[in-house]
Protein backbone atom coordinates (compact mmCIF):
# COMPACT_ATOMS: atom_id res chain seq x y z
CA UNK A 1 0.00 0.00 0.00
CA UNK A 2 1.21 3.07 -1.02
CA UNK A 3 2.31 6.28 1.08
CA UNK A 4 0.29 8.83 -1.19
CA UNK A 5 -2.83 6.49 0.20
CA UNK A 6 -2.12 6.07 3.58
CA UNK A 7 -1.37 9.52 4.42
CA UNK A 8 -4.59 10.66 2.93
CA UNK A 9 -6.28 7.99 4.36
CA UNK A 10 -5.03 8.71 7.86
CA UNK A 11 -6.17 12.16 7.96
CA UNK A 12 -9.46 11.64 6.85
CA UNK A 13 -10.06 8.97 9.17
CA UNK A 14 -8.71 11.39 12.39
CA UNK A 15 -10.71 14.08 10.92
CA UNK A 16 -13.98 11.51 10.63
CA UNK A 17 -13.57 11.03 14.24
CA UNK A 18 -12.50 14.50 15.54
CA UNK A 19 -16.19 15.38 13.53
CA UNK A 20 -17.90 12.57 15.25
CA UNK A 21 -16.99 13.71 18.58
CA UNK A 22 -17.39 17.11 18.09
CA UNK A 23 -21.33 16.00 17.59
CA UNK A 24 -21.25 13.70 20.63
CA UNK A 25 -19.54 17.16 23.12
CA UNK A 26 -22.69 18.65 21.55
CA UNK A 27 -25.17 16.30 22.11
CA UNK A 28 -24.16 16.22 25.62
CA UNK A 29 -24.12 20.13 26.08
CA UNK A 30 -27.73 19.78 25.15
CA UNK A 31 -28.31 17.19 27.76
CA UNK A 32 -26.88 19.33 30.21
CA UNK A 33 -29.10 22.57 29.30
CA UNK A 34 -32.25 20.39 29.61
CA UNK A 35 -31.29 18.50 32.81
CA UNK A 36 -30.82 22.49 33.79
CA UNK A 37 -33.74 23.37 32.58
CA UNK A 38 -35.50 20.44 34.03
CA UNK A 39 -34.09 21.56 37.33
CA UNK A 40 -35.32 25.08 37.04
CA UNK A 41 -38.48 24.19 36.16
CA UNK A 42 -38.85 22.25 39.04
CA UNK A 43 -37.76 24.88 41.44
CA UNK A 44 -39.58 27.66 39.86
CA UNK A 45 -43.09 25.26 40.21
CA UNK A 46 -45.40 25.63 43.69
CA UNK A 47 -44.30 27.66 46.53
CA UNK A 48 -40.98 30.40 46.12
CA UNK A 49 -38.12 29.52 48.32
CA UNK A 50 -37.53 32.64 50.64
CA UNK A 51 -33.97 33.44 50.83
CA UNK A 52 -32.76 34.37 54.56
CA UNK A 53 -28.84 34.17 53.05
CA UNK A 54 -27.26 35.30 49.48
CA UNK A 55 -24.86 32.42 49.56
CA UNK A 56 -24.64 30.31 46.68
CA UNK A 57 -27.25 32.56 44.26
CA UNK A 58 -24.53 32.45 41.36
CA UNK A 59 -25.50 28.80 41.39
CA UNK A 60 -29.01 29.74 41.10
CA UNK A 61 -29.54 31.47 37.85
CA UNK A 62 -32.96 32.13 36.40
CA UNK A 63 -34.50 30.69 40.00
CA UNK A 64 -36.93 32.34 41.54
CA UNK A 65 -36.60 33.28 45.08
CA UNK A 66 -38.34 35.59 47.70
CA UNK A 67 -36.29 38.43 49.33
CA UNK A 68 -36.95 40.11 52.58
CA UNK A 69 -34.87 42.96 53.88
CA UNK A 70 -35.16 46.51 52.77
CA UNK A 71 -33.76 49.28 49.49
CA UNK A 72 -31.34 51.36 49.95
CA UNK A 73 -32.77 54.18 47.88
CA UNK A 74 -30.25 56.54 48.53
CA UNK A 75 -27.62 54.55 46.70
CA UNK A 76 -29.29 53.89 43.08
CA UNK A 77 -27.70 53.39 40.07
CA UNK A 78 -28.68 54.32 36.35
CA UNK A 79 -27.57 51.35 33.42
CA UNK A 80 -27.91 53.12 30.91
CA UNK A 81 -28.14 52.28 26.85
CA UNK A 82 -31.06 49.78 27.41
CA UNK A 83 -33.33 49.01 24.34
CA UNK A 84 -36.87 47.35 25.02
CA UNK A 85 -38.87 47.02 22.34
CA UNK A 86 -37.04 49.30 19.65
CA UNK A 87 -37.38 52.18 22.73
CA UNK A 88 -33.99 53.76 24.33
CA UNK A 89 -33.60 54.09 27.95
CA UNK A 90 -32.12 52.54 31.14
CA UNK A 91 -32.25 50.21 33.87
CA UNK A 92 -32.66 51.39 37.47
CA UNK A 93 -30.94 49.08 40.24
CA UNK A 94 -31.32 49.82 43.46
CA UNK A 95 -29.59 47.71 46.65
CA UNK A 96 -31.62 45.48 48.67
CA UNK A 97 -30.36 44.87 52.13
CA UNK A 98 -31.36 41.25 53.37
CA UNK A 99 -33.22 41.53 56.97
CA UNK A 100 -31.05 40.33 59.78
CA UNK A 101 -27.99 39.83 57.84
CA UNK A 102 -26.41 42.96 56.52
CA UNK A 103 -25.62 41.30 52.89
CA UNK A 104 -26.71 43.76 49.82
CA UNK A 105 -28.07 42.54 46.31
CA UNK A 106 -28.59 45.14 43.25
CA UNK A 107 -32.02 44.84 41.96
CA UNK A 108 -32.88 45.81 38.69
CA UNK A 109 -36.50 47.33 39.23
CA UNK A 110 -36.89 47.58 35.66
CA UNK A 111 -37.00 49.80 32.64
CA UNK A 112 -37.68 53.17 31.87
CA UNK A 113 -37.55 55.22 28.39
CA UNK A 114 -35.85 58.13 28.40
CA UNK A 115 -38.38 59.70 25.94
CA UNK A 116 -36.10 61.69 23.57
CA UNK A 117 -35.42 63.85 27.32
CA UNK A 118 -32.12 62.38 28.50
CA UNK A 119 -31.94 65.21 31.20
CA UNK A 120 -35.14 63.84 32.92
CA UNK A 121 -35.19 60.79 35.06
CA UNK A 122 -38.08 59.50 36.15
CA UNK A 123 -38.96 59.66 39.81
CA UNK A 124 -36.89 56.21 41.55
CA UNK A 125 -37.25 57.42 45.17
CA UNK A 126 -39.05 54.38 46.90
CA UNK A 127 -39.74 53.62 50.65
CA UNK A 128 -37.11 52.22 53.32
CA UNK A 129 -39.58 50.17 55.18
CA UNK A 130 -38.84 46.58 55.08
CA UNK A 131 -40.68 44.10 52.74
CA UNK A 132 -40.55 41.49 50.74
CA UNK A 133 -40.09 41.08 47.25
CA UNK A 134 -39.78 38.67 44.34
CA UNK A 135 -37.37 38.02 42.36
CA UNK A 136 -35.57 35.93 39.62
CA UNK A 137 -31.61 35.45 40.19
CA UNK A 138 -29.76 36.72 37.42
CA UNK A 139 -25.78 36.63 36.54
CA UNK A 140 -24.87 40.03 35.46
CA UNK A 141 -22.67 40.52 31.98
CA UNK A 142 -20.05 43.07 31.64
CA UNK A 143 -20.39 44.96 28.50
CA UNK A 144 -17.81 45.89 26.44
CA UNK A 145 -16.30 49.22 26.02
CA UNK A 146 -14.39 51.26 23.41
CA UNK A 147 -13.21 53.36 26.06
CA UNK A 148 -13.28 54.40 29.84
CA UNK A 149 -15.84 55.91 30.51
CA UNK A 150 -16.10 58.93 33.36
CA UNK A 151 -18.47 58.51 36.45
CA UNK A 152 -20.37 61.07 38.50
CA UNK A 153 -19.80 59.40 41.92
CA UNK A 154 -23.24 61.54 42.75
CA UNK A 155 -26.42 59.04 43.13
CA UNK A 156 -28.03 57.59 41.42
CA UNK A 157 -24.76 57.48 39.63
CA UNK A 158 -25.20 56.62 35.43
CA UNK A 159 -23.62 53.62 34.42
CA UNK A 160 -22.63 52.60 30.88
CA UNK A 161 -21.65 48.48 31.93
CA UNK A 162 -22.33 46.51 34.89
CA UNK A 163 -19.22 45.71 37.06
CA UNK A 164 -20.53 44.97 40.53
CA UNK A 165 -17.05 45.56 42.24
CA UNK A 166 -16.44 49.04 41.35
CA UNK A 167 -20.03 49.48 42.09
CA UNK A 168 -19.83 47.95 45.62
CA UNK A 169 -16.67 50.61 45.66
CA UNK A 170 -18.83 53.16 44.70
CA UNK A 171 -21.74 52.60 46.53
CA UNK A 172 -19.80 51.12 49.66
CA UNK A 173 -21.77 48.05 49.93
CA UNK A 174 -20.91 45.15 49.63
CA UNK A 175 -22.86 43.56 46.65
CA UNK A 176 -23.21 39.63 46.25
CA UNK A 177 -22.42 39.04 42.65
CA UNK A 178 -25.61 38.21 40.69
CA UNK A 179 -28.38 40.65 40.28
CA UNK A 180 -32.00 40.46 41.40
CA UNK A 181 -34.75 40.81 38.26
CA UNK A 182 -37.58 42.23 40.26
CA UNK A 183 -40.52 40.37 39.77
CA UNK A 184 -44.23 41.78 37.56
CA UNK A 185 -45.81 41.03 40.68
CA UNK A 186 -43.91 43.03 43.30
CA UNK A 187 -44.33 46.55 43.35
CA UNK A 188 -41.63 49.74 43.30
CA UNK A 189 -41.04 48.40 39.68
CA UNK A 190 -41.26 49.68 36.16
CA UNK A 191 -41.50 47.90 32.56
CA UNK A 192 -40.29 44.31 33.69
CA UNK A 193 -40.01 41.94 30.39
CA UNK A 194 -37.50 39.45 31.87
CA UNK A 195 -36.93 35.92 29.36
CA UNK A 196 -36.57 32.61 31.25
CA UNK A 197 -34.34 30.52 30.51
CA UNK A 198 -34.45 28.42 27.07
CA UNK A 199 -31.01 26.39 27.06
CA UNK A 200 -30.23 26.73 23.72
CA UNK A 201 -31.24 22.64 23.46
CA UNK A 202 -32.13 23.15 19.79
CA UNK A 203 -28.94 25.44 19.06
CA UNK A 204 -26.90 22.21 20.48
CA UNK A 205 -28.74 19.51 18.85
CA UNK A 206 -28.47 21.67 15.05
CA UNK A 207 -24.85 21.84 15.86
CA UNK A 208 -24.41 17.86 16.20
CA UNK A 209 -26.48 17.52 13.25
CA UNK A 210 -23.88 19.20 11.37
CA UNK A 211 -20.83 17.87 12.79
CA UNK A 212 -22.25 14.58 12.03
CA UNK A 213 -22.89 15.54 8.48
CA UNK A 214 -19.54 16.71 7.85
CA UNK A 215 -18.39 13.63 8.97
CA UNK A 216 -20.28 11.77 6.99
CA UNK A 217 -19.63 13.42 3.53
CA UNK A 218 -16.00 13.09 4.79
CA UNK A 219 -16.19 9.30 5.36
CA UNK A 220 -17.78 9.06 2.06
CA UNK A 221 -14.92 11.04 0.17
CA UNK A 222 -12.64 8.55 2.53
CA UNK A 223 -14.51 5.48 0.90
CA UNK A 224 -14.49 6.90 -3.13
CA UNK A 225 -10.99 7.39 -3.02
CA UNK A 226 -10.63 3.85 -1.37
CA UNK A 227 -12.41 1.92 -3.85
CA UNK A 228 -10.73 4.23 -6.86
CA UNK A 229 -7.00 2.67 -5.36
CA UNK A 230 -8.50 -0.92 -5.25
CA UNK A 231 -9.41 -0.34 -8.93
CA UNK A 232 -5.77 0.62 -9.85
Amino acid sequence: MSFKFLLPAALITIMVVFLTSLGFWQLDRADEKRAIEKAIGVANTGAVELVTSLDGLEAKEYYHLRLNGHYLPEKQFIYDNQIVQQTSGYYVLTPFIIDNSGTAILINRGFMPWYGQRDKLTNVELSTDTTEIKVQISLPVKRMELGESEIDTEFPILLQSLDLMEMSALSDLDFTLVLGLLSPESDHGFVRQWKPYTGSIGKHIGYAIQWFLMALVLAGIGIRLGLKYRKR
